[in-house]
Order: C-alpha cells, then sequence, then structure tokens
C-alpha cells in the first residue's frame, strides 16, 4: 500500500494539473467527425471512452483530461505489479515511479486526442503481467483489446517472443504467440485500409511523405528519443527535425544498429540488453515504415517507455538513495512544468514555436488562440515571411480578414492561397463565403458547388450552398456528419 501511494502522489506531482488544461489541435475534431466516436471506427475502445466523457460531463476539458491522467495512474500501478513478477521489487518500484514522472509522459497524459495511446498501453501492460503470471492465453486477451484502443502496440507480440527467448523457451509460448501476431497483422491491414479512407488521415496512403522518406529519417527521430532520455528538456508538441542529407540519416540508423548490436552482446546475460532491444521493438510500429506526417512525436514513446523505464531503473539502483529521489524529483518537476505549458493552447503553441522557428503548423495554432482577430493576423504575417509559398498561411489570412468584417481582403487572401493550391477544396469554399458576402451570390454559389465537386463531403460549403437556396447534391453514403451538422443540413 505505501508502495502505490507514493507512486500516485509521484505522479499527480508531475501531472496532477493536466485536469486543469484545456483541448488543442485534433481534440476540437471529436466534437465535428463523427467517426472518431463511433464504435465503427479503427479504435473503437477508445471512441467509446470518449462518447461517455461527453455523456457524463458534456465537452468540459477538465473531464475529459481526467480520465487520461485516471488511466495513467492505473498504468503505473500495473506496471509495478507487471514488473514485480521479473526484478527485484525495488527496481521494479524504481522503473515505475521513472514511468510515472518521465517528462515524455507530458504528451499522452495533457492531449485528450492520445488517449488511445494511454489505453493501449495500460492494456498491454496487463497483457505483459498475465505473461509473466503464466497465463499466455489470457495475455492474448488483453493485447486484442489493446489494439482496438490503437494499433500502435502491434509489436507487443515480439516482445513476448524476446521474453520466451531470453526466459523460459517453452515451445507451449509459441501459440499464443503466434496468434497475437495473427492479431497484429489483421490490425495492420484494417489501419492501412482505413487511412485509404480518410482524407487529410495524414498517416498511411494519404501521409505527404512517402514510406521511404518517412523510414530514412527515423533513425534521427529515435537518436532524439534516446537524447531526451537522458537529457529530458526540449519537448514539443510539433517536433522540428532538421533537414538532413542522406548520409546523416545513415549515419543515424547506423548508430542505432550499433546500440542494438551492443544490446545483443548483452543478451540475455545482461538485463540491460534486453530492455534495451524490447523497447526499440515497441518503438518500432510508429518508427519504421508507416508513413505519417508528423516524422516524431512525444506521445509516440508512452508504450516503449515501459521498457525504457526499467533501463533508467537499472540505473538508478547504483545510485546513492538520496541522489536517485533528487532524480526522479527533478524529472517530476520538469514534467510539471510541461503540464503547465499544455495547460492553454497560447503556451502550447508558443513554446511548439519557440522549439521549431522554421515551422508554420505552430504560427497558425498560436494564431488560431489568439485573443483577437488583428493579433492573429500580425502572426500570420510572420508565418508569411517565413513560407511565402504555404498557401494555408493565406487561407488562415482570409479567415481573420472575414472575422473582421473585411470580405474584400479575405477574397484577396484566398486568391492568393488557391494561386498556389488551385484544388484546394477548402480554400475555394471560404472565397464563396467572401464573394457572398461582397454580393456576388452567383460567384459564391460556382465556388461552394466546386468544392462540393472535390471534396463531396466538406460540410462548410453544402451548408452555404443551401443557405443560398440552392438545391444540395445528394452527399455520398460514405460521408459522415454529426448529428447536430445534419440537422443543420436537414432545416
Amino acid at each position: 500500500m505505501r508502495d502505490s501511494l507514493l507512486l500516485i502522489a509521484a505522479a499527480l506531482l508531475a501531472f496532477g494539473l493536466a485536469p486543469a488544461g484545456s483541448f488543442h489541435f485534433d481534440d476540437y475534431a471529436l466534437f465535428t467527425d463523427p467517426h472518431l466516436t463511433s464504435l465503427a471506427s479503427t479504435r473503437p475502445l477508445s471512441s467509446v471512452t470518449f462518447r461517455l466523457n461527453e455523456a457524463i460531463g458534456g465537452r468540459n476539458p477538465a473531464g475529459y483530461l481526467a480520465v487520461n491522467l485516471l488511466l495513467h495512474l492505473a498504468a503505473v500501478l500495473l506496471l509495478r505489479s507487471a514488473l514485480s513478477r521479473i526484478l527485484p521489487p525495488p527496481v521494479a518500484l524504481l522503473a515505475a515511479l521513472v514511468f510515472a514522472v518521465h517528462p515524455f509522459q507530458a504528451e499522452p497524459v495533457n492531449y485528450v486526442f492520445a488517449r488511445g495511446t494511454l489505453l493501449a498501453t495500460l492494456l498491454c501492460i496487463g497483457a505483459i503481467r498475465s505473461w509473466l503470471s503464466g497465463a499466455h492465453w489470457a495475455a492474448c486477451v488483453w493485447f486484442a483489446a489493446a489494439l482496438l484502443a490503437k494499433e500502435e502496440c502491434v509489436a507487443l507480440p515480439l516482445f513476448f517472443l524476446l521474453l520466451h527467448v531470453s526466459i523460459s523457451r517453452n515451445r507451449k509460448e509459441l501459440y499464443p504467440i503466434g496468434t497475437m501476431l495473427v492479431l497484429s497483422v489483421a490490425a495492420g491491414l484494417r489501419v492501412l485500409w482505413a487511412s485509404s479512407q480518410v482524407t487529410g488521415a495524414g498517416a498511411g496512403f494519404t501521409a505527404v511523405v512517402s514510406p521511404g522518406e518517412y523510414l530514412s529519417m527515423q533513425g534521427v527521430a529515435i537518436l532524439r528519443y534516446l537524447w531526451l532520455i537522458a537529457i529530458p528538456w526540449g519537448f514539443t508538441v510539433d517536433i522540428q527535425l532538421p533537414a538532413a542529407p542522406m548520409w546523416i540519416r545513415g549515419a543515424a540508423w547506423v548508430a542505432v544498429a550499433g546500440l542494438l548490436a551492443l544490446a545483443m552482446r548483452w543478451f540475455p546475460r545482461a538485463r540491460a540488453g534486453f530492455w534495451f532491444i524490447g523497447a526499440i521493438v515497441l518503438l518500432l510500429p510508429s518508427s519504421s515504415i508507416f508513413p505519417a506526417d508528423d516524422l516524431a512525436a512525444d506521445r509516440r514513446m508512452y508504450l516503449p517507455m515501459v521498457a525504457f523505464s526499467v533501463l533508467i531503473a537499472l540505473g538508478l539502483a547504483r545510485l546513492d538513495r538520496r541522489l536517485a529521489a533528487v532524480l526522479l524529483l527533478t524529472l517530476a518537476s520538469i514534467s510539471a512544468r510541461y503540464s503547465y505549458v499544455w495547460g492553454s493552447e497560447q503556451r502550447l503553441w508558443a513554446e511548439a514555436m519557440h522549439r521549431a522557428p522554421g515551422k508554420v503548423r505552430p504560427r497558425i495554432q498560436l494564431a488560431r488562440a489568439a485573443g483577437s482577430a488583428r493579433e492573429a493576423l500580425a502572426i500570420l504575417n510572420d508565418a508569411e515571411r517565413i513560407a511565402p509559398a504555404d498557401y494555408t498561411i493565406a487561407s488562415e489570412q482570409g479567415r481573420m480578414y472575414l472575422a473582421l468584417g473585411q470580405p474584400a481582403e479575405a477574397l484577396s487572401a484566398y486568391g492568393r492561397a488557391l494561386s498556389i493550391a488551385p484544388g484546394d477544396a477548402m480554400a475555394i469554399g471560404n472565397r464563396g463565403v467572401a464573394l457572398a458576402l461582397l454580393g456576388q451570390t452567383d460567384a459564391a454559389r460556382q465556388d461552394f458547388s466546386k468544392a462540393l465537386e472535390i471534396n463531396p463531403c466538406l460540410y462548410d460549403a453544402r451548408l452555404n450552398l443551401k443557405r443560398l437556396g440552392s438545391p444540395l447534391p445528394a452527399a455520398p453514403a460514405h460521408c459522415r456528419y454529426t448529428a447536430e451538422q445534419r440537422r443543420n443540413l436537414d432545416r
């Protein structure tokens, strides 16, 4: 009981500010994209928790973030229970403390949209506990549930294979491992299919970056993760990896391979070698060939931190207890600082802009969180100087001019956006809004219709066309609208 209270206190010291935070970035899609809260989504368990949050507490971010914090607390307590089956109790406690307070955990705890990562990791830890207790088929059930929360855990069977090779070599263990590998393949194929069906998913078939380009940069991403484990400062919601030439990318992968080779020399004689290899195995699903527009994201380290925490704990166990306590308090303090940053949109994106001065997205998000449209325009004008060929900046400028009641300036901004990206449905639909406000209704109808030809599911264009009294083309069956959106379209 005393150890459990210590773990809870440590986690609350690091992340107790989380429920006082706000929604960020993709969080708002939970209320506009019904697929994210549908049982037919690729992550139905996570979707259920989002629906329950809204049913019980409405759209108050405190309720959503409180659930995230509770999931983290449950993962911490369950991890200690699992690790105590394979490690000495003091080391298991130290590992759970590291997992509880390390700054890598700040993003998943404070970002509502990362709920799937928290839930999947909790279920994976349950699978590890069952496996180490000898209940191998029960571990399969835990793992199947984890896949329904988020598919990022597909490499867990390989972690069990490492345990099999290093501990028991009982051939009967290969059957549940094989079953879990089949589940992993099925989950991976489902995600590939789903990503091909969702416009703007930013991953898989719809990612801007190619699989080869993504893979080539992951050596750099992994080295960044390893650096932040040792020197936990510099976390950000919007990472900017350097535009490294191919020889640096290759050198990064050689360095990662060298570390793995060194760990293999110690495996299975040294526990550190096992846990390092296990951590890299758990990281590979999001740091290998499956592409995503974000080349790196701190929340992807939540599950690998299960193994990295043991690695850190093995080092802390060699230190004087007072020094180890100081290091853990330092980690918790840094995490508390990042929880404070995550507490507001302005702080979060100002920090991201500071950490990635060459990226446009933090400036756009900061402009959206600005206190006034004029303040937002100043931020966007600064972004335009950095990336004059980025059409999203001009589109955002157009939105701000509309908010200021200046449709002529908005029309000019949307014209600049469409000169760069002439086929962007959202910019075409927004130009239609500016035209309608200027009294050019025929031209506005043409823009709304053209936007729907490009993206038949575009809600704003469909609603604006209806407001102009024009007949609406039938929406394809795959279009998903919220109940409120459907009511607006049916009135």
